[in-house]
């Protein structure tokens, strides 16, 4: 049986010069730690993939930490301890189910507990949550990860970018959830009839010199000229023999939906 789950911290397997493409049911993870040779010799992202084929979802988390591991740590293991109500609530319609979600994920950060730990914890992280179910994709978002959706009818149009990076927006020691007013992106989606292709990453894609990565085009370009864990690993050997430094963290996969989607009332 293919596995439905992964959970990792950079700081328990670094990935330092080594990419490693590895696939959670139809899900792509491509994880690479940076060059050691640029200066890396640790990695504080982290990623979370859980996937229900029968109940048509996924949950993805992938998370880009400052300063030490142990804010991104400290959040996984967060939505660890309230994986039952996270997998009860997306067991629901899609109507029902992410409507709840807003609620649910915004309770899950500003949990007392939580919060407490966050303040004794050294190093806070950006967050980017991504939920696909049924025909619609519903993010959260805290920081500067990135969320691209690839689909012809959006690409011809030039939408292709979801989330941007945010700066200035962190969990952990430094706490979004600590402002009087808490300051995150979320969103929804309604995917389009067809394939379409979505990807999440941190920001050392984006920031790698001598390629032109934080352009989504480019990233769809390869992705849509490739299969997903060959694309995945074009991206990543790219940076790494570009001497990338910062570590590189991307969940990808494609969901065909049959369903006809919105349409202008003139067409």
């Amino acid at each position: 049986m293919k596995n439905s789950n992964l959970t990792w911290v950079g700081s328990d397997q670094t990935f330092v010069d080594e990419i490693d493409v590895t696939t959670v049911q139809s899900i792509t993870v491509g994880r690479f730690g940076g060059n050691s040779e640029s200066g890396s010799y640790k990695n504080e992202d982290g990623c979370l993939v859980w996937v229900n084929e029968a109940e048509n979802w996924e949950f993805t988390m992938v998370l880009d930490g400052h300063k030490t591991a142990q804010s991104v740590e400290l959040v996984i293991n967060q939505f660890i301890k309230n994986e039952y109500e996270i997998k009860r609530v997306l067991s629901e319609s899609a109507r029902i189910a992410l409507k709840k979600l807003d609620h649910l994920i915004l309770d899950i950060f500003q949990d007392p507990v939580f919060m407490e730990s966050c303040r004794k914890t050294t190093g806070e992280t950006a967050c980017l949550i991504v939920v696909r179910k049924e025909k619609y994709l519903w993010w959260f978002s805290v920081g500067d990860c990135i969320l691209h959706l690839f689909h012809p009818e959006l690409i011809a149009l030039g939408e292709r970018q979801l989330v941007q990076r945010s700066f200035y927006e962190w969990v952990g020691e430094v706490n979004t959830f600590e402002l009087p007013v808490p300051c995150y992106s979320t969103g929804k989606k309604e995917m389009r009839k067809g394939l379409n292709q979505i990807f999440m990453t941190t920001d050392g894609l984006t920031e790698c010199p001598g390629v032109s990565f934080e352009e989504a085009t480019e990233v769809q370009k390869v992705m849509s000229g490739m299969g997903l864990d060959e694309g995945v690993k074009f991206l990543l050997d790219e940076i790494k023999r570009n001497h990338v430094r910062d570590s590189t963290t991307i969940i990808a996969w494609s969901v065909e939906i049959e369903e006809t989607a919105s349409l202008p009332s003139d067409l």
